[in-house]
């Protein structure tokens, strides 16, 4: 077992600034390569600190500010313009990023980071997209793909 130092949110795993145990294999083909992830020593432990403090300055204040957001959010569809062909099928595919600039001009700010797509959304369309907005308070934010 690895004991790692998590930088980035892991779905099931943790935040940034938890200290966990995964199997090598893990940490050395996924984790660590991507920076998702930096080895644990006794020196790392002042790093630990430093990122919870950069999570709490990030991170949603309170529940009522979470929860002001979903209903915010859920109110109403989000519409991402992007190139497509005859048939509605897109060039490339529609992103997180372009996703949390859409809610960013519907009027509230959403981290990318935050913003979970089940499938590739590849097609126009209607579809559903979760937002974790605080650990006890997630969104669910449908997202209408037209054409550009």
């Amino acid at each position: 077992m690895a004991k790692l130092i998590l930088t980035h949110e892991v779905t099931g795993l943790g935040e940034p600034g938890d200290v966990v145990e995964v199997k090598d294999g893990y940490a050395r083909n996924y984790l660590v390569p991507r920076k998702l992830a930096t080895p644990w020593s006794k020196g790392a432990e002042s790093q630990v600190s430093a990122i919870r403090k950069a999570r709490k300055t990030r991170e949603i204040a309170s529940l009522d500010d979470a929860k002001a957001i979903r209903d915010s959010l859920q109110s109403k569809p989000v519409v991402v313009e992007a190139k497509a062909g005859a048939a509605g099928r897109l060039f490339g595919a529609v992103t997180t990023a372009d996703i949390a600039s859409a809610v960013a001009a519907a009027g509230s700010s959403v981290d990318k980071r935050k913003i979970e797509i089940g499938q590739p959304i590849k097609a126009t369309g209607d579809y559903t997209v979760s937002v974790r907005l605080h650990p006890e308070v997630s969104a669910t934010v449908a997202v209408k793909v037209v054409a550009a």
